[in-house]
């Protein structure tokens, strides 16, 4: 009786209990993914004239027709303190959507994350709808907002760039 485990392949149980606290904490996370840096830096992006990732992606696709992929993914440096610098989705939104009925794939940088510097997760990310927009042989749209390279991750992060380019 009850479910395997996928690490240990024992049977564990399942109550109600524990489902909701899962429930919650991927709401939580959802939620927090949502929020991108947070509202005083979403402010500070209006203030600015600018949209949020989101919201410019809202505006570009076919309304409901965005499918985020790699929603809670974060960034895997910890050196120069940023392992306390951990956001959902780690500061670009990608996925597919529609335009005007046909299927795109789309990233969107975030600003309000650590001012949408490219990462080696943000990278993985691109690289994901990349690929599977060539499978597909649908375009990709990518819309920029960033300072730069994270150099808080040196190399890995300038890689980054050069497997994105490499593909593009």
């Amino acid at each position: 009786m009850g479910l395997p485990c996928l690490r240990s392949g024992r049977r564990i149980i399942v109550t109600a209990t524990h489902a909701r606290r899962y429930s919650q904490t991927i709401e939580s996370k959802r939620r927090e993914a949502l929020a991108g840096g947070g509202p005083q830096r979403q402010n500070a992006q209006h203030e600015k004239g600018k949209l949020t990732a989101r919201e410019r992606l809202d505006l570009l696709l076919d309304k409901g027709s965005f499918r985020e992929y790699d929603t809670f993914v974060e960034h895997q440096c910890t050196q120069f303190g940023m392992n306390t610098k951990k956001f959902a989705g780690d500061g670009v939104v990608t996925g597919h959507g529609m335009i005007h009925g046909r299927r795109v794939f789309v990233y969107s940088q975030d600003f309000t994350v650590l001012g949408g510097s490219l990462s080696r997760t943000n990278s993985q990310k691109i690289l994901k709808i990349m690929d599977q927009a060539m499978t597909v042989g649908a375009p990709v749209i990518g819309l920029q907002d960033s300072g730069g390279a994270r150099i808080q991750e040196g190399v890995d992060s300038l890689a980054g760039y050069s497997d994105i380019f490499q593909v593009d």
